[in-house]
């Protein structure tokens, strides 16, 4: 019983010192860094609207066919 006590009372502590480390760890991104997030970010929902266009261009004609 005293073992799972010790062990609930541990979990926060231990999450709590992780945490902490990772913050600790985390930097801000500079200049350089920030421009090629934003580029990334940019090019995947480039490209996902893409997908999606070309997707609703082919199944409106399939659409159409089917309810015709």
């Amino acid at each position: 019983m005293a073992e799972s006590v010790q062990q609930i009372v541990e979990y926060p502590r231990e999450f709590w010192s992780e945490g902490t480390a990772f913050v600790k760890r985390c930097t801000k991104p500079n200049k350089k860094e920030y421009l090629k997030i934003i580029q990334s970010v940019g090019m995947g929902f480039v490209i996902m609207g893409a997908i999606g266009y070309i997707v609703k261009l082919i199944h409106i004609p399939i659409r159409q066919l089917i309810t015709v």
